[in-house]
């Protein structure tokens, strides 16, 4: 069974397999070593968000690569990339979102965050609310949240999962999900995990934001 999936006699083929790829590293993102919470740079921390103006300027290096994301009385947090070929990577230190990799593979941003971490202010975020990234070189890009989905994760350790749709109650495999959340116009959608019951990792939170305001072309690599 195993051996067929990995047999490419075709274009297609092909593509199904980068699909299947993009679609295991989106359920092992973190699914694992979640760390215990630690004080973060976000609104339970009494005037520790700064203006959007200061927190720009405390970003700039002069390169033209994602270094922050902010969102007003919410949070203001660093952006760190993925280590090549590691798309599984979740920075695990304090107020530190990750780029997802694979996101700008497709032409869009992702942004990941332990829920134990900083990931877990992505759950203060809502509908119409306004999310800025901010660049090295002082450029910034606004978005407005469009959509706020909750997935439970049926076997959440599992590259193979199906997530259910808390909302919709239907359910998804990993490849339709990934689809989902990360392909289609350019937008950019925040990753975190829902803690239930204990279990950390139970479910999947994705925040998906459309983009308002930007002086830098669509697609962004790094």
């Amino acid at each position: 069974m195993l051996k067929k999936e990995f047999v490419m006699t075709s274009g297609f083929q092909s593509t199904q397999l980068k699909n299947r790829i993009f679609a295991g590293a989106l359920v092992l993102i973190l699914a694992w070593v979640l760390a215990l919470p630690t004080q973060v740079y976000a609104k339970d921390a009494p005037g520790a968000i700064p203006t959007l103006d200061k927190f720009v300027e405390s970003l700039k290096d002069g390169s033209a690569t994602l270094r922050g994301v902010y969102v007003s009385n919410v949070m203001a947090l660093s952006i760190v990339q993925q280590p090549t070929g590691h798309a599984a990577y979740v920075s695990s230190a304090d107020s530190v979102a990750t780029q997802f990799s694979i996101a700008a593979e497709v032409g869009n941003v992702g942004l990941l965050a332990h829920n134990t971490h900083a990931g877990r202010f992505f759950t203060d975020i809502k509908h119409g609310y306004r999310i800025t990234l901010v660049y090295g070189d002082g450029r910034t890009e606004s978005f407005i949240v469009k959509s706020i989905q909750r997935y439970q994760a049926l076997d959440p350790l599992s590259p193979y999962s199906y997530f259910k749709d808390l909302d919709a109650k239907t359910s998804l495999s990993a490849e339709e999900l990934f689809n989902k959340v990360y392909r289609g116009d350019y937008h950019l959608t925040l990753q975190t995990c829902i803690e239930n019951n204990g279990n950390s990792s139970w479910g999947r939170l994705f925040i998906l934001a459309t983009p308002v305001e930007s002086s830098i072309p669509p697609l962004v690599k790094y």
